[in-house]
């Protein structure tokens, strides 16, 4: 596309999305997707297995949460720095190839973790140096995933296909974090590592199996100055995008510290070992995989719905931190998992439906920079206060932030779209309720 005004003008799509077919799954009518759907399970379930050995072996290399906050913050300070670089690239090149380089790049990335391990030579920086490669490659990989989903299966079917991407992900973070506790437990984790980098080799195949006559690639932006002040310029000007960008970027950042969490109630709460660590992984993944299969389901993409999850997800938190038992916190992590999930499906697909598709990649870029580049900050800062001051201070932290948060972005949609109370005290009528003013936003609120 051109740098010039162009862009900017063009209406955005209605960002409320009627699914055309309907069903739970009827993305995967789409081929190439399927192929795309299978690959991924293979490689997300080895890429749970290595997130899961990684925080372990880091605390039990250190002993500390800092640490393992650390190693968080190395993986998604490449986002942070030049996610947005990212979404120029995805926009620029054919996205089918930039996924042959990108996932297999993270292989490697496996395997020299996976050899330094079993070789006895592991050491903390090494788990980092793979943690910040893993990270740049990501910070290409994010924005070309989303933006492919919509060559696809086409316009229609986003919604749906976003939903199972997250539900592919999160059935695998069920069978992932078990199997890596299993094969740490008998073997050690350097052959978790070594699965992981050989689970790319599935997406690979998948992607070079695919009918490119199939895919609708969108018309890739050339060479240019200004794409990335563009891409910033546009999201500015649609609160539509902007204030749900926000609000992921504050879960993300103060919210989703779960590896530090959950490792830390694990060993320091609950006096276990990586099993228990894994299973409770294992329980936000049911919460988060009922969370997909829902967001699957529904017809609408609706911004209240985001602001509501946002705020639910918050006070569950809250609970959480100070939760008496074991069996209530793990019970908690169910809906705490659903809610979570729906936060980041609603937030994702609300984007994608309210942009410009050769706008796309960029604006995801930015989606994915700000959701998961706050992590470097939010990992070591809610390490050191579950060092400093308990496990149960920090989660609850988070949970008063990210309410926080939710308050804050609804009122600004609110007034984006100029609400306005509405008093009828006439008997059989509703007699409070919220009149918007602004037609473009009231399908996405």
């Amino acid at each position: 596309m051109s740098t010039g005004s162009g862009a900017h003008s063009a209406p955005a799509p209605n960002p409320t999305y009627n699914k055309r077919g309907g069903g739970t799954f009827s993305s995967l009518a789409v081929r190439n997707y399927r192929l795309f759907f299978s690959g991924a399970i293979v490689s997300n379930i080895g890429t749970w297995m290595a997130r899961i050995t990684q925080d372990w072996l880091v605390l039990t290399i250190t002993g500390s949460s800092v640490a393992v906050g650390i190693t968080t913050a190395m993986q998604f300070l490449p986002m942070l720095l030049f996610g947005l670089y990212g979404g120029v690239i995805a926009d620029r090149f054919a996205k089918r190839n930039i996924l042959f380089v990108t996932q297999a790049a993270m292989g490697l990335g496996g395997l020299f973790l996976a050899v330094m391990t079993l070789s006895g030579h592991v050491q903390v920086w090494h788990v980092y140096l793979t943690a910040f490669f893993t990270g740049l490659v990501t910070v290409v990989d994010n924005p070309t995933r989303q933006s492919f989903v919509s060559e696809m299966v086409g316009p229609d079917r986003v919604r749906n296909a976003v939903s199972l991407n997250s539900a592919n992900f999160q059935s695998a973070r069920l069978v992932g974090p078990a199997v890596a506790g299993v094969v740490m437990a008998a073997v050690g984790p350097g052959w978790a590592f070594l699965a992981n980098g050989l689970s790319f080799t599935a997406p690979l195949i998948m992607l070079s199996l695919m009918r490119t006559k199939e895919l609708q690639p969108t018309r890739l932006t050339p060479r240019g100055k200004g794409q990335l002040r563009e891409g910033l310029a546009y999201v500015s000007e649609r609160p539509e995008l902007i204030w749900p960008i926000v609000l992921v970027g504050f879960v993300g950042t103060f919210g989703f510290n779960f590896p530090i969490w959950l490792s830390a109630f694990a060993s320091d709460v609950f006096h276990g070992d990586s099993g228990l660590y894994g299973l409770f992984n294992s329980l936000m993944a049911i919460g988060s995989l009922v969370g997909a299969l829902l967001a699957a389901r529904r017809a609408t993409t609706r911004l209240r719905m985001l602001v509501l999850a946002a705020g639910l997800f918050a006070v569950l938190e809250l609970v959480a931190a100070t939760s008496p038992d074991l069996g209530v916190f793990m019970a908690l992590l169910i809906p705490v998992g659903i809610l979570g999930l729906t936060v980041n499906v609603t937030a994702n697909a609300s984007v994608q439906m309210a942009t410009d598709p050769e706008m796309r990649g960029r604006v995801m870029s930015l989606f994915m920079m700000v959701f998961t580049g706050g992590t470097p900050l939010g990992g070591p800062l809610f390490g050191w206060l579950a060092d400093v001051y308990g496990v149960r201070v920090s989660l609850a932290l988070g949970g008063v932030i990210c309410g926080v948060a939710a308050i804050g972005v609804g009122l600004m949609l609110a007034r984006a779209a100029n609400l306005r109370l509405k008093v009828d005290v006439r008997p059989g009528h509703r007699h409070l309720a919220f009149v918007p003013r602004n037609p473009a936003l009231v399908a996405a609120a």
